[in-house]
């Protein structure tokens, strides 16, 4: 009993020489890689928080401390 082999079509593979390889011209590029994947990044702040919101909060820290202090003396 002869067996044709695991792919008897291989020798009509288009861009098959005989010896098996792939010549240079056949192969795909090579994989990029995920660095450039995604949307562009087009918000990127240089500096972190802006004055406004850390005076806001100081503001609000400091009356709330205030106000625990009125509150412990009344109490």
């Amino acid at each position: 009993m002869t067996s044709a082999g695991p792919d008897p079509g291989a020798p009509l593979t288009p861009g098959q020489p005989g010896g098996g390889g792939v010549p240079p011209g056949e192969t795909p590029p090579g994989e990029d890689s995920t660095a450039g994947a995604g949307p562009l990044e087009t918000y990127n702040p240089t500096r972190g928080w802006g004055k406004g919101p850390v005076i806001v909060i100081g503001v609000c820290v400091v009356l709330m401390f205030v106000l625990f202090i009125v509150w412990a003396a009344i109490v």
